[in-house]
């Protein structure tokens, strides 16, 4: 596009001056580009998100912290995602499309999709999932959604940034395979299945290079390989070196420098150190935008229906709590019943995260107001705990002496238990997984006057539940926006049948994590010493007990799953059937999920790894036919050697399951790879030439010779030792000092030159 269309006339890169083409690829304020006047080019404004629109008001300060417009906060994405429902999220997306336009916000700042590595990363309540396909799919439909509104996304954090630890210069040093199969798969699903407007660059370096000026990650593969047509925008400070930048693909530096660093540009320019080619490009996709906001402006008009966005953020709340266990059906609860609400939580909730995705909600709601409006009973509440930073003892123990009051005068006591919002923030990691100690003693108390105890956790990462075998529910409730307390109310009492399932694993212990040994690294580098074993690829190949498994969540319904069948069609994709059944007395919805296997594969892979899967609503005693699609290129592996992706063939084992622990129905299906002929030199090994597809029968010839003319060779094996067998890692190269042994001549350097020009010589079809 790379033109804008003003009040009389379209202004093209060719109309700018070399300094106004600078302006362009920096922030005029901390929220604004900038405007060339001059030709009618209006500056842009972006602005935090990723869960509600983070506009700051004319007047208030800088960052936009402490004053913002109101707007709905949906539940941040630790909670939402847990959803496994594309068309909600896409619903969610649409509303923060609507809220973006109506305060003619040009690009809402998310989604954020970065891998959860380890459940200390502070910010893991933005963030969906340990598992690419999941952040991938969910991602693009978040994207989807806002920007069907006509305005724009920016999906973050690229990449690898995975801790809040030292974030500004730490380098991420990750091994290929990890780095393309688990840590950009979810951006390469957004990028080409959603397109977003822009893109934004972390804080950190990858294998050394900051990702603000890396042209592997920001044009090699961004752009040349998965097709990114939009802009890619640097984190707010994350520019270490501009013109380097600039040359790398990073667009536009956000907030401005004050013209400091458009000064280095124009001078880089004028001594020939940067073609202004590359500031014609990077100018030309700045237009792009300003060009998309421009069509897009007005695409919505106001004012907001504050009422319909609070009930779709109460709809997305209650389908984003995972049940967690539900021994003897203690929930739903009887709306008669005698309750006992404990723990601060319930009056006071924590709904978001602390940092730049901070909200101000058009209301809030609290769960002890929503549950006892729903309630026909009595409803006791007591405060439990303080999660203010300096309590005495004394205090600590009159609030749980009051609680165990409260508990043992009730038929049930529902305990709100969770993180303080200084635990986890933006900007710094956790140092444990623990509930505060506080917490667990008042559950301990409680439940020595009273077994009948709901947990309800309020929590942006996964905490250790120790007390998970003694209590008959848990409710993981995450971060739920400001309709939570609605949403609490609704599952608790079986207004909302409880649907959403886990997106990460919950572990029992911290140092039974992946990446215990290697976070938060040292001296600025952090080694991904788990390598593909990320989430539940680590624990099921290990082989080790969790908590709660990966995909996990209970109903107050039951399901059953058919046989499933599995087939390849003619795009190469495997087609997954089954039939889901609603076995309960009342509807509900199954996430279904699709694991896939390549038993004795040629590469290292998890024992299984989830590649579909699709949330299905079922009335009481429906059945349905469910398909899901497992993309092929979802299969392959990233071959260090080719640089490349590359689908093994096989027979794939395809799990249906109900979680990573829960495999429902199994069938097996043969894959078709793709072909793999590597370039041949001195160093392939004597195996891989006489595997290749021109020259391996000439070799293995050759070798069957020269063993047979190596006489006393067999005399000195032990008996059962396959000499030939030994010999296949042998670089061919090397295969000379056999030569001395080979009365036949069979192998010689010439010879062995000989088949490698014939093997690499192009081959005709």
């Amino acid at each position: 596009m790379t033109d804008v269309t003003t009040a009389d006339r379209t202004a093209t890169i060719a109309d700018l001056t070399l300094e106004e083409k600078v302006s362009l690829t920096s922030g005029a304020s901390f929220w604004y580009t900038k405007p060339v006047d001059r030709l009618g080019i209006p500056a842009v404004m972006v602005t935090d998100g990723p869960h509600g629109l983070r506009k700051q008001r004319e007047g208030g300060d800088h960052l936009g912290l402490g004053d913002s417009v109101p707007a709905t906060c949906f539940p941040p994405a630790v909670g939402l995602g847990s959803s496994w429902d594309v068309d909600l999220v896409h619903r969610v997306g649409e509303a923060l499309g609507v809220e973006t336009s109506i305060e003619n916000v040009a690009v809402l700042l998310g989604p954020g999709i970065n891998i959860k590595r380890s459940p200390l990363c502070g910010r893991n309540f933005e963030y969906l999932s340990e598992d690419p396909i999941v952040s991938g799919v969910l991602g693009a439909a978040i994207v989807k959604g806002i920007q069907s509104m006509g305005v724009g996304t920016s999906l973050k954090h690229f990449a690898a940034n995975n801790q809040e630890d030292d974030r500004m210069r730490s380098s991420s040093d990750v091994d290929p395979r990890p780095l393309r199969e688990i840590y950009l798969r979810g951006f390469q699903r957004v990028v080409e299945d959603a397109q977003p407007w822009t893109v934004m660059c972390s804080y950190n370096r990858i294998n050394g290079v900051y990702a603000s000026e890396d042209p592997w990650l920001l044009t090699r593969v961004l752009r040349d390989e998965w097709g990114f047509e939009g802009l890619v925008v640097s984190d707010w400070g994350a520019v270490n070196e501009r013109v380097p930048g600039l040359a790398a693909g990073m667009d536009l530096e956000m907030p401005s420098s004050n013209g400091v660093t458009d000064a280095q540009i124009v001078a880089a320019v004028q001594s020939g150190e940067l073609d202004e080619a590359v500031v014609d490009t990077a100018a030309g996709r700045v237009l792009d935008l300003v060009g998309k906001a421009q069509a897009g402006a007005g695409a919505v008009s106001g004012p907001l229906d504050v009422d319909a966005h609070h009930a779709l953020a109460r709809e997305a709340a209650g389908r984003s709590i995972v049940l967690l266990k539900n021994d003897d059906a203690i929930l739903p609860l009887d709306k008669g019943a005698r309750v006992a609400l404990i723990g601060e939580f319930a009056e006071k909730p924590r709904y978001q995260g602390a940092g730049s995705s901070m909200i101000n909600p058009t209301r809030l709601d609290t769960a002890l107001d929503e549950i006892r409006a729903l309630a026909a009973g009595d409803v006791a509440y007591a405060k439990g705990f303080s999660v203010a930073p300096h309590v005495t003892a004394d205090q600590t123990a009159a609030l749980r002496e009051e609680a165990v009051a409260a508990a043992s005068a009730a038929e049930v006591a529902v305990l709100f238990l969770g993180l303080p919002a200084r635990l986890e923030s933006e900007g710094y990691d956790r140092t444990d997984i623990d509930l505060p100690a506080e917490q667990l003693a008042l559950l301990d108390a409680v439940l020595e006057v009273n077994g009948n105890v709901v947990v309800v956790l309020s929590n942006g990462g996964v905490v250790a539940l120790p007390f998970a075998d003694r209590v008959p529910a848990i409710l993981e409730g995450w971060l739920l926006g400001q309709a939570g307390g609605g949403a609490v109310a609704d599952v608790l009492f079986g207004d909302v049948n409880p649907s959403a399932k886990l997106t990460e694993t919950i572990p029992h212990r911290l140092e039974d994590t992946p990446a215990f040994l290697d976070f938060p690294g040292e001296f600025s580098h952090v080694r991904y010493g788990e390598g593909l074993f990320v989430g539940y690829r680590w624990y099921d190949a290990r082989r080790m007990e969790v908590a709660f498994p990966f995909g996990h969540g209970l109903s107050y319904t039951t399901f059953s799953y058919g046989d499933a069948t599995a087939k390849v069609n003619a795009t190469g994709d495997i087609v997954v059937t089954l039939t889901v059944s609603n076995t309960g007395d009342r509807g509900g919805r199954e996430v279904v999920q699709v694991y896939t296997s390549l038993p004795g594969g040629k590469v290292q892979r998890p024992t299984r790894e989830l590649k579909a899967f699709a949330s299905v609503a079922l009335e009481a005693g429906e059945i349905a036919e469910v398909t899901l699609t497992v993309r092929r290129q979802d299969l392959a592996y990233w071959d260090i050697r080719l640089d490349a992706w590359v689908v093994e063939g096989g027979d794939y084992v395809v799990d249906v399951a109900a979680s990573s622990r829960d495999i429902r129905s199994t069938v097996s299906v043969a894959v078709e790879g793709d072909p793999v002929v590597l370039p041949l030199s001195r160093t392939s090994s004597i195996g891989e030439v006489m595997a290749h597809p021109v020259v391996g029968q000439m070799v293995q010839a050759a070798i069957a010779q020269m063993m047979g003319g190596m006489e006393g060779v067999e005399a000195i094996m032990p008996e059962g030792v396959d000499a030939s067998k030994m010999m296949e890692s042998f670089p061919i190269g090397r295969a000379g000092m056999f030569a001395a042994g080979d009365s036949n001549g069979a192998i010689n350097p010439e010879m062995i030159d000989g088949l490698i020009a014939m093997a690499n010589a192009p081959q005709q079809d």
